[in-house]
């Protein structure tokens, strides 16, 4: 028995509690919040938010001490370079845009869950939930750990979508987010079990070694688990053609939550994608780099044109618009992620750097339709008219997030992080896939200069559509006078944080183009 001691010892992995830290706190506030929302009266329940925007900020603050980006943990005791968790430079960037991102999601979303719009308790469980697997995913080097974060990111997600009780569209638009998604699942654990069963190995590093020695027997299998592994992260990124049910998702769904969707829910997706193709099947790019670079064209293109179609109609809802915009804005991502088959690993940082600049703008954008929201209801793009008049700095706001979306001066990191991925492209010699986002980039430009021009014209005053609608209540007899919405404090602060990254971005885009410039990833 004392002879055996030390191979029992041996067996017993050691945990880097630091490492796993923020992941781990967004789960622990998670259990609070469900636990607290147990005893709390009605009247207190608004504190379940701030508790659950404290437990974000600390979730994030804990990124800190893995500045270095050096630490692994849950590694097996014979290869220490097996590892399920690593929490290296990739890592922390992807787990700071998600923290980061489900803090200003929590604030956009205080007010409608102390409203009674939302529960509270279940809602805040869900999305601190949400937030830790995406956490998780971010730092998994493991398929096993890289699905079962997947899925711990994704189920919360369907609820949070169908959470607005008794609204059809939003029962509808869960129903449809849910069933394509497990479908989309299926597939890829069906690719999972694949690979595993040609290489052996579940361990990320030991697959891209695994896959350089395929028995001619297994390479056919291999090359199915390969394609079929990439569906279930290209679905999460709303790439052609798994793109059908972000429309009516982010339609469907609270407000903040199709914010969330919009950032955090293709961070999920993009972060799966890259570590499955880069880290674990470098020697089948072959296959996937043509095939993502035919997608990312296919992706961009539907995304901007299905935009331009909602952009005349002054009835058509500014949610939908900016849900096709994502998939196009998807597009772009997808373009670093392809060049890295071509011309190796760094690429992918110009995608690290692009969803970066997107996240803060587009929840920035997000967070003025919250606040547009609150007049009307329906979120229309006529209902943006004279939005200068009423609100001038949401304005401002919404216009400069827009312009970082096109590409336009004054949002010069929009510019610079779209000359980061079109080099990308040409640096891998795909001068095609440039073409045709140079194309795509001036289609883009007519929505989003036509949805900026609406912001400064004058508001109608005949009460034929184009002002902002006032709520029933209130709204005095004759002419329907621009009004003032009122603004929480929660949507200010969002807006300002966003305005503000976005600014000091633009003044210093350098802070996150140095991304662009180098490896994530340990050599």
């Amino acid at each position: 028995m004392t002879a055996q001691l030390p191979l029992a010892a041996d067996l017993v992995q050691s945990v880097d509690w630091t490492a796993i830290a923020p992941p781990l706190t967004a789960a622990v506030v998670g259990l609070l919040v469900l636990v607290a929302d147990l005893f709390l009266p009605d009247r207190n329940k608004h504190l379940l938010g701030w508790i659950s925007i404290a437990g974000l900020a600390a979730a994030t603050l804990a990124l800190l001490p893995l500045r270095a980006g050096d630490r692994t943990t849950f590694c097996l005791t014979t290869d220490p370079a097996a590892c399920s968790y690593a929490a290296d430079h990739f890592a922390l960037v992807i787990q700071f845009l998600v923290l980061a991102g489900a803090l200003l999601t929590a604030l956009l979303s205080v007010s409608a869950a102390r409203d009674g719009e939302l529960p509270a308790g279940e809602f805040w469980f869900l999305l601190l939930s949400a937030t830790a697997g995406a956490g998780l995913l971010a730092a998994a080097r493991d398929l096993a750990t890289l699905v079962v974060a997947l899925e711990v990111a994704s189920l919360p997600a369907f609820a949070l979508v169908g959470m607005r009780r008794g609204d059809r569209m939003s029962s509808e638009a869960a129903l449809k987010f849910f069933l394509s998604s497990v479908t989309a699942t299926a597939v890829s654990l069906l690719g999972v079990s694949f690979v595993y069963a040609a290489t052996g190995s579940l361990y990320l590093n030991r697959i891209a070694d695994g896959l350089e020695e395929v028995p001619g027997q297994l390479d056919t299998l291999a090359m199915a688990g390969v394609a079929l592994t990439l569906v279930g992260f290209a679905f999460k990124t709303a790439a052609v053609p798994f793109h059908f049910w972000v429309p009516d998702t982010y339609v469907g769904a609270p407000l903040p939550i199709a914010a969330y969707l919009s950032v955090i829910g293709k961070a999920v997706g993009f972060t799966g994608l890259i570590l499955v193709t880069v880290l674990a099947f470098p020697a089948y790019s072959d296959i996937w780099g043509p095939a993502l670079a035919v997608i990312a064209a296919l992706t961009m293109t539907l995304g901007n044109a299905a935009a331009l179609r909602q952009a005349p109609g002054r009835e058509h809802s500014a949610v939908r618009l900016l849900a096709w915009s994502s998939v196009g804005q998807a597009g772009y991502l997808l373009v670093p992620i392809a060049a890295a088959a071509y011309s190796g690993r760094d690429q992918i940082g110009a995608t690290v750097a692009y969803a970066l600049m997107y996240a803060a703008v587009n929840l920035g954008a997000f967070a003025v339709a919250a606040l547009v929201a609150r007049s009307a209801p329906l979120n229309r793009i006529a209902d943006y008219r004279g939005l200068y008049h009423r609100s001038p700095f949401a304005a401002l706001s919404l216009a400069f997030f827009l312009l970082c979306l096109a590409g336009l001066p004054p949002g010069i990191v929009g510019l610079f992080a779209k000359v980061a991925v079109f080099r990308s492209a040409v640096d891998a010699g795909l001068g095609w896939l440039a073409v045709v986002m140079a194309v795509n980039v001036v289609m883009a430009l007519y929505y989003y200069l036509q949805w900026t021009a609406v912001l400064f014209r004058a508001p109608q005053e005949d009460g034929a559509g184009e002002a902002a609608p006032v709520p029933a209540a209130s709204a005095p007899a004759g002419p329907v006078p621009a009004v003032r919405p009122a603004v929480p404090l929660p949507v200010t602060v969002a807006i300002g944080l966003t305005a503000a990254v976005a600014v000091v971005l633009s003044g210093a885009p350098q802070l996150v183009l140095r991304f662009a410039d180098g490896s994530l990833f340990p050599q």
